[in-house]
């Protein structure tokens, strides 16, 4: 049944009033305890979103889905997608947007004296994270490893329509992911909750309101500072960012290993929000890749010792992390069978079958509806499979393989983020790649000299499809996190993300020509496109076949398949008090495929988020979220600062030469 204004007002007021970590009802005569969001995984799956429903949604009742809110978010969406193509040509990683949309959406709110309700902000922030998450990951991977290997540009109408078929795809694969993971899974989406906490501190009043606030723009202000430092410092003053020890490690310097001491801040926030057990987990597999793994690969041969780095390190654990990744989380989703039934219902009723069976009308009446998954998503594969039919003359099976092996994939990539708020782009593009390899192998005899081979073509184009709409969907999942905490309604939320999808297409099209001329222009000191440049060479190992792996790399898989299902075996077979010690198989793969430097960051992080707990539980629970996400967000809008302050000249002479 559906609740009343009154009824809802009343359940706001008492969710206000918090004593130890539960609510009080003021409505009631004997005190009803409410669990915390938190507390929601104690409760039986059936029952989790209906509790949600009735004691944290506010939707109907608070501004969302605003014209206003969707104009700003647009405009800041397309910003922020100019901003992530930049920094990914240059680095070939993204921005954490969620929290920078998030501060941003406010912020501008506040400076046109919009008096935006907090969902509004969060709504804006959906549509800006859309345009930058959805857009320009496979530009800066698989598009520009195309424009490497052909030598040329695509048509722009091929691009845009292909970049817009590719958004609109991982947007929605998200619906089906988001009610599983985040209503019912209640994974924690780190940069999610980091996002929800920093729009609360931001809209909210009162002593303690205050405290969190300034405890928050204190953490982001002095996390700007050492930013700022850091990038100023590694041009002018030559002061690193990440400090190596000088030493040697079986015969290479620790540098060459990744082994070192990463300056900036942001990763260790992120491991203060992640927990103890991912964050040792992730330490635990890097000291074994990069202390004893990498050293052996490269007496062994399978690695580059004259040329050793990251690069040439992950080029080879690649593959045992991602098979690792990609098996464990396989294997969690075949443990949700009830699941699985219940979308099969779900497929059946929509197309004539037996109704299927509504747990609740009233979470029902919210939620995106299982037909828009299916409509949406058989739009935007379609989309996908022609333009891969027509402008890289792809067999219409294969496109329809891609289309199909997204979804998979995109279970593993939105597990990983929800756990660990690393979304494992590369990893995923390897085993769609991987895949591609083995169903479209290379014809090289019939290939006349000169001429690309059309396998590499399609390995790459192919891919793409599955990696980026699965990273995209996983990316999109953190602000749906975000609303779900703040009790946004689904639907308005999604909505929000769809119209994001126009504007970060609008922008990031355009500016790629602009940026990025020719083929001659990647791969130089200005766009050295690190992610292109292993797309690029993955295609072109992979077009010959699996066997071109070093042996090695293939027993590399074989080992990772098996871990990622042994050991989530083990930790259900052991008593839960021992449960803790048993290593988490996604921070293990995450670990093979993230510098030393970052995995060390994570660990810190946790560790100084457990003594604190320990040793001060009240002031963590108080502090330790809004300081987080204070460093996050410092950081991030330094970030986006910097990487504008430099692309923007160049932008304009560019299109002054044009």
């Amino acid at each position: 049944m559906a609740t009343s204004p009154e009824d809802h007002s009343s359940r706001v007021k008492s969710s206000d009033i918090h004593l130890q970590g539960a609510t009080v009802s003021e409505t009631e005569e004997t005190p009803e305890r409410v669990l915390t969001l938190d507390e929601l995984g104690e409760l039986p799956p059936d029952e989790r979103e209906l509790y949600w429903y009735r004691h944290y949604y506010q939707g109907e009742y608070v501004p969302q889905l605003t014209v206003r809110a969707i104009l700003i978010g647009s405009v800041l969406g397309g910003i922020m997608s100019l901003s992530n193509l930049y920094i990914g040509l240059k680095t070939g990683w993204a921005l954490g947007i969620a929290i920078t949309a998030c501060v941003l959406s406010y912020s501008i709110g506040k400076l046109f004296r919009l008096n935006l309700s907090i969902l509004e902000s969060n709504c804006m922030q959906s549509c800006a994270s859309s345009a930058g998450y959805s857009t320009g990951g496979t530009m800066v991977s698989a598009v520009a490893a195309y424009l490497m290997l052909t030598g040329h540009h695509m048509a722009w109408p091929i691009l845009a329509t292909w970049t817009f078929f590719l958004a609109m795809l991982g947007v929605f694969l998200a619906i089906p992911m988001k009610r599983q993971m985040i209503d019912v899974d209640q994974l924690p989406f780190p940069s999610g909750i980091a996002a929800a906490e920093t729009l609360k501190s931001l809209h909210a009043e009162g002593d303690e309101a205050r405290q969190k606030s300034i405890s928050l723009a204190a953490a982001g202000g002095l996390s700007a500072v050492w930013k700022l430092f850091l990038e100023v410092g590694s041009v002018k003053l030559k002061f690193p960012t990440v400090l190596f020890p000088p030493f040697n490690f079986a015969g290479h310097p620790f540098s060459s290993w990744t082994i070192g001491l990463d300056l900036g801040l942001v990763l260790l926030a992120a491991g203060m929000i992640v927990g103890w057990k991912m964050c040792w987990s992730i330490v635990l597999g890097s000291s074994l890749n990069y202390g004893v793994l990498a050293p052996w690969m490269v007496k062994l041969g399978a690695i580059d010792g004259s040329k050793l780095g990251f690069r040439e390190i992950v080029s080879w654990s690649t593959w045992a992390g991602a098979a690792m990744m990609v098996s464990s989380s396989l294997f969690a989703f075949a443990l949700q069978w009830r699941t699985v039934a219940r979308a099969i219902a779900g497929l059946g009723s929509f197309f004539g079958g037996a109704k299927a069976k509504n747990y609740s009308s009233e979470v029902e009446s919210i939620q995106v509806p299982n037909s828009w998954f299916i409509i949406g998503g058989c739009i935007a594969g379609a989309g996908c499979v022609a333009i891969l039919k027509i402008a890289f003359n792809t067999e219409i099976w294969a496109g329809i393989v891609a289309v199909l092996l997204s979804f998979v994939l995109c279970l593993v990539a939105c597990r990983a983020t929800g756990e660990s708020d690393i979304t494992p782009m590369g990893a995923m593009g390897k085993v769609a790649q991987l895949t591609f390899a083995g169903l479209v192998p290379s014809k090289k005899a019939l290939i006349p000299p000169g001429v690309v081979d059309p396998a590499m073509i399609t390995n790459l184009m192919t891919a793409s499809v599955t990696a980026g709409a699965a990273s995209a969907s996983a990316d999109l999942l953190t602000d749906l996190k975000s609303g779900y905490i703040l009790g946004a309604n689904p639907k308005r939320q999604f909505i929000a993300q769809f119209m994001g999808v126009f504007a970060g297409t609008i922008v990031v099209v355009p500016a790629f020509y602009i940026l990025v001329p020719n083929a001659e222009a990647l791969g130089g000191a200005q766009w050295p496109a690190p992610a292109a440049q292993v797309w690029k060479k993955v295609a072109e190992l992979l077009s010959h076949g699996i066997g071109t792996l070093h042996p090695t790399a293939q027993v590399g898989l074989i080992c990772g398949a098996v871990a990622g299902v042994l050991l989530p075996l083990i930790e259900m077979s052991l008593p839960k008090r021992f449960r803790r010690f048993v290593p988490s198989a996604t921070g293990i793969g995450l670990s093979f495929v993230i510098p030393f430097n970052n995995a060390l960051s994570f660990f810190i992080g946790a560790l100084i988020a457990l003594i604190w707990q320990r040793n001060h539980k009240a002031s963590c629970d108080k502090y330790m979220v809004a300081v987080a996400s204070g460093v996050i967000a410092g950081e991030s809008l330094t970030g986006v600062g910097i990487a504008l302050t430099d692309a923007l000249p160049g932008l304009a002479q560019a299109l002054r030469k044009g």
